[in-house]
């Protein structure tokens, strides 16, 4: 077992805010004493957890969460990505057994030529297992199949002062504690999921094109069901009566039958690229409501009005930002946040004020895409619940934009809705309770796991998700402008220094799934997919 320990600059991949912290990475070496791969890296993370600072520690991988889930500013910071092993794939029965660092990339590289694929994929498939567990996170088939941790039906957790077997039927309460728990119960290190069965690596896709808002859910309404994957980007400039108009994409793993020749060469074929790169130095501002306006004119106009059953590879589907490396970097020097949130069926006129006060500020959100989310999981801090998700990213630096996003909380908050967790930067504390009402049960449970407060994070002070700091932040929000950034970027396979007044020992680096990141191609290109170019001033 190696460990290294480095002071480093953190943030998420929206770039801000950004915190210091003694990042510390266990590579494991000879199998432990119990003879299992990677078992003397288990203890590598317990001797961390032993000796906590006193300012907390936290899980990290390799930087998809947006905001500040994955940091802990004067704190230890926990690389899991030496954890990638997968210890088990039995595609007869349809699970697979793996180290927390694995990502749902290397999950589907493996799974897929056997038949398998992941059971929920957000956005990116550069987040890791334990990430994927940590946010329970959700994706197209939401509507279907629920979040990721209700595909979860073993894992080891270690936590400050023992080593747990959690499962949904075993110690129930603290395995739905942990999904969904935001790294705050302890470390994620091992898990056993199910893994659905596919005929073929491709997609078969419906689009269509929607006139406005109205029209939009109407058809998401009347048919999602007849759909495992439905997603909708939205035109939140638009205004009148385009209000929220938009493109619909709905699909299902497409079989064998309906592949063309060439398709049939290989039909389990996974082979991810990155086929752009985003530029080593944009400028900020360049993402504008001009520029978006343009972009959004040309993508509706560009979308077929309705076409059916078009065969396309599943990266194409799911993950199109993927084939952008550090498409981050678009949004210049100063970063962007993503706003997400959810509100019940029923409570559709909040859905409809928001997107119109969206469109009323200007607010330039490059992607916005809605979906319906189904049943939830047993988990007090799951984000999906049934109802109307939006998501939204928003440069950071446009005006108005603190005043606009308050009042979509307070919106968000009187419909019963919330905000999602793993994509927060900037909400304010006194609302978290009243949007997560399991919250206090979900304390109990995370005081009997770590009764001493080790686990802890910039999103846990700011929020005082774990209700030990008073509900006094002592982490400043994204948008606060208390960080500033250069205005220079670096590419992204480039280690960063950094010339902090603050703290001029460490060096920048960036990403982290709350809890997790994942890997690309390969472990050795997560590094350069995955880290942020800006540094702290």
């Amino acid at each position: 077992m190696e460990v290294d320990r480095r002071r480093k600059l953190l943030s998420g991949w929206g770039g801000a805010p950004v915190s210091s912290s003694d990042v510390v990475t266990v590579t494991p070496g000879r199998p432990g004493s119990d003879g299992r791969p990677g078992s003397d890296g288990w203890q590598g993370w317990s001797q961390q957890l032993r000796r906590p600072p006193e300012e907390g520690v936290i899980a990290r991988g390799l930087g998809r969460s947006y905001g500040d889930a994955a940091q802990v500013a004067g704190g230890t910071t926990l690389d899991a990505t030496g954890l990638h092993r997968i210890l088990e794939m039995d595609a007869v029965n349809g699970f697979a057994r793996v180290e927390a660092g694995v990502s749902l990339e290397q999950l589907m590289a493996a799974s897929l030529p056997l038949g398998r694929f992941v059971p929920v994929t957000p956005g990116t498939r550069h987040v890791t297992v334990g990430g994927a567990i940590a946010a329970d996170i959700h994706g197209k088939n939401h509507h279907v199949d629920g979040s990721f941790g209700t595909h979860v039906l073993a894992l080891k957790l270690g936590a400050p002062g023992a080593t747990l077997e959690l499962g949904p039927d075993r110690d129930p309460e603290k395995f739905w504690a942990t999904v969904g728990g935001m790294g705050l119960t302890g470390v994620v290190l091992e898990a056993t999921l199910d893994l659905p069965a596919v005929e073929t690596s491709y997609m078969e896709v419906d689009t269509e094109r929607a006139a406005d808002l109205d029209d939009v859910m109407a058809r998401m309404e009347a048919s999602d069901h007849e759909y495992r994957y439905s997603v909708a980007w939205i035109d939140c400039l638009a205004k009148g009566a385009s209000m929220g108009r938009s493109v619909l994409t709905r699909g299902d793993h497409a079989r064998l039958g309906q592949l063309s020749a060439k398709q049939l060469r290989s039909p389990l074929r996974f082979d991810p690229r990155v086929k752009l790169q985003a530029p080593g130095y944009v400028p900020s501002g360049l993402l504008n409501r001009f520029t978006v306006a343009a972009f959004n004119e040309a993508w509706f106009r560009k979308a077929p009005r309705h076409e059916t059953g078009r065969v396309m590879p599943l990266g194409s589907f799911f993950h199109p930002l993927d084939g952008v490396g550090g498409w981050n970097r678009l949004y210049g020097s100063r970063g962007f946040l993503q706003y997400q949130f959810v509100v019940p069926f029923g409570r559709e006129e909040a859905l409809r004020e928001a997107i119109g006060r969206l469109s009323s500020s200007g607010q330039a959100s490059f992607l916005a895409v809605l979906k319906r989310f189904g049943a939830p999981s047993s988990a007090p801090l799951s984000f999906p619940s049934p109802g109307w998700t939006l998501a939204l990213d928003l440069p950071i630096g446009d005006a108005g934009m603190t005043r606009l996003l308050d009042g979509l909380d307070e919106l968000v908050t009187e419909a019963g809705g919330r905000i999602y967790l793993a994509k927060d930067s900037r909400m304010r504390p006194e609302l978290l309770e009243a949007q997560y009402p399991g919250i206090h049960a979900w304390r109990r449970t995370r005081d009997a796991l770590d009764p001493d407060g080790v686990m802890c994070s910039d999103l846990c002070r700011r929020l005082d998700v774990s209700g030990r700091h008073g509900g006094v932040s002592r982490c400043r929000s994204a948008l606060s402008g208390d960080y500033r950034h250069d205005t220079t970027d670096t590419p992204p396979d480039r280690p960063t220094g950094m010339t902090s007044m603050a703290d001029p020992a460490a060096e920048r680096d960036g990403g982290g799934a709350p809890s997790y990141g994942g890997t690309g191609e390969g472990h050795a290109q997560t590094r350069e997919g995955d880290r942020l170019e800006r540094r702290s001033r």
